[in-house]
């Protein structure tokens, strides 16, 4: 792989982003593929220990997110800045908080010492990789954003896919999992490499980024989460398990509608955190038009679609496939304002997200009927509010955080300094 310094083009922009959407569904294709194979090559109470591993990783990975989105803002501001202290303490924070809650999480979830210790281990690792990604993001280098996710994703599932093919029982799985994750960390660094040195006084060495900043864009990476999977909870604790199920399926198209367009996102941070607010609108334009094509599509094929997905048990649920998939555009929309509010320094962006999962806990509970439909009306009506307020209150001047130390950006635009590295050719 080279690099250029030269930002990229429309062709190269083009091709980095087909890049990192290839690598995005790689990333889903795997994660996918392994419960699946778990649940052919593992007993019951086995895959069931998977999945629930699965699971929390994936909600304590929520400070590796934060921590990529957190260091890419930064390093679009500031190339070449020091991220390595900010990442020790995230690392710490995320795995201690695992190690703290090791006590509950054994008895709530009946998991053994030794498969907490592996979620922790496991932890640690998956987000010290989004330091890497985040550098790589941050200074627009997006075709080897490309294969440090691939790298990230292989070793995340890949080494736990071959060990289930192998007939390793569900420990040996996790430890395998662990191993590997650890083992493709060499590989982001070497990929991330930088491409100039900072010299003594440069920008870059002045640049101090802040734990305050990684929290910011932790907290909205938790809360994106918690109100996207908000009604799929609800549903299985008020529905039936035959309409709880039906419901999951529908929310399949949500997920779908909500991260087919995040390639958008990816590729536009950087240049949002350096303060071209005209991207925004960009975004957003197109990340509507992407939302009304796939619930277009949903209305014309819903029948077709919920047999893909669940099997013909549930093609007669056709007619709703265009409200999940709607309810999944207005939360790309959401994301895709939350982070340009990230990018822009504005503080707790995530403070709309968190009012949205509270209405709809209130409207599911105590208002709506307690039905398939009821619960499907009120994940839509609560997209809808929460994407209006996001969209239509746009952050301000993106200008640093208040415990960033480093130049405004307007002061900083103006440094002589090399433009930030294109992706590899």
């Amino acid at each position: 792989m080279t690099e250029t310094t030269a930002r990229p083009g429309a062709g190269r922009l083009g091709a980095a982003g087909a890049a990192v959407a290839g690598a995005a569904m790689a990333t889903n294709g795997l994660a996918y593929l392994l419960p699946m194979l778990g649940a052919r090559y593992l007993a019951v109470e086995e895959l069931s220990v998977l999945a629930t591993v699965l699971a929390l990783v994936a909600i304590a990975g929520v400070a590796g997110v934060g921590l990529q989105m957190a260091v890419a803002v930064h390093r679009a501001r500031h190339p070449g800045a020091p991220t390595h202290r900010v990442t020790l303490v995230t690392t710490a924070a995320a795995g201690g908080a695992v190690v703290v809650a090791a006590p509950l999480v054994m008895t709530a979830l009946r998991l053994s010492s030794a498969v907490v210790a592996l979620v922790a281990g496991t932890t640690v690792a998956v987000v010290l990789a989004g330091r890497w990604l985040g550098e790589l993001q941050g200074e627009q280098r997006f075709l080897r954003l490309a294969w440090a996710m691939g790298a990230v994703a292989v070793g995340r599932y890949g080494g736990m896919i071959v060990a289930l093919v192998l007939g390793a029982d569900v420990v040996a799985t996790l430890v395998t999992g662990m191993l590997t994750a650890y083992l493709v960390l060499p590989v982001l660094a070497w990929v991330a490499r930088p491409t100039r040195q900072a010299a003594a006084g440069d920008d870059a060495v002045v640049a101090t980024m802040r734990i305050r900043q990684v929290t910011s864009a932790g907290t909205a990476a938790l809360a994106m989460l918690a109100v996207s999977y908000a009604d799929l909870i609800f549903a299985r604790q008020l529905l039936s398990p035959a309409d709880s199920g039906a419901y999951a399926v529908g929310t399949v198209l949500t997920k779908g509608a909500l991260w087919a367009p995040q390639v958008i996102v990816v590729l536009a941070l950087p240049r949002l955190a350096v303060g071209d607010n005209r991207v925004r609108t960009v975004v957003l334009a197109i990340v509507a038009a992407c939302g009304a094509v796939l619930v277009a599509a949903s209305a014309l094929a819903g029948g077709f679609a919920f047999r893909l997905v669940g099997g013909e048990d549930y093609a007669s649920l056709g007619e709703y496939a265009p409200f999940f998939a709607a309810t999944g555009a207005l939360y790309a929309l959401v994301f895709a304002a939350v982070n340009a509010k990230i990018a822009a320094g504005a503080r707790w962006p995530s403070a709309p997200l968190w009012v949205g999962a509270g209405v709809l806990a209130v409207l599911t509970m105590a208002v709506a009927p307690r039905t398939f439909q009821g619960i499907m009306w009120c994940a839509l009506a609560t997209a809808a509010g929460t994407a209006l307020v996001m969209v239509f209150n746009p952050p301000p001047a993106s200008h640093p955080a208040a415990d960033d130390r480093s130049s405004p950006p307007d002061r900083a635009a103006g440094l002589p300094r090399s433009a930030p590295a294109g992706p590899p050719g």
